[in-house]
């Protein structure tokens, strides 16, 4: 049985390791002040970011990290899920559905115009996953 339910201060221990995982499949490394302050905006109910963890038998199994924002093509807030993880050994088990479908009863109950995420091509797992859940689009994002 999963639970979903809202990241809190004692789950700093068993959140960091998925976190890791997380930046790790991405191929990304972050400084471990940037790691600190993350964790503490996720926990803070004053900030815009949120965090959901996925539970089974006291393990985190998963997480997902989620903010609203104005957008200037609605007159609601957008709900973009910034990061979705699930633990290896977890996978395949409907954790990640279950948090995106998290991620979208947070986002109707703040009657949000849209929830959106992004990926990397070569994350064809989740892709499947996400086909499933939401049409993809064809925008191209750039940075700098």
């Amino acid at each position: 049985m999963i639970e979903i339910r809202p990241l809190t201060s004692g789950d700093r221990a068993r959140w960091d390791p998925l976190w890791q995982g997380y930046l790790r499949f991405y191929r990304h490394r972050l400084p471990a002040e940037v790691t600190d302050g993350t964790f503490a905006r996720l926990i803070d109910p004053r900030t815009a970011l949120h965090g959901l963890v996925a539970e089974r038998d006291s393990t985190l199994v998963g997480f997902v990290h989620y903010q609203f924002h104005p957008t200037t093509w609605a007159l609601r807030d957008s709900c973009y899920l910034e990061d979705l993880y699930v633990d290896p050994a977890a996978r395949g088990g409907g954790v990640g559905r279950q948090l995106i479908h998290a991620v979208y009863e947070a986002a109707d109950r703040a009657q949000a115009a849209s929830v959106y995420w992004m990926t990397q091509e070569f994350n064809a797992d989740g892709r499947a996953l996400y086909d499933t859940l939401a049409r993809r689009t064809s925008l191209i994002r750039y940075e700098r």
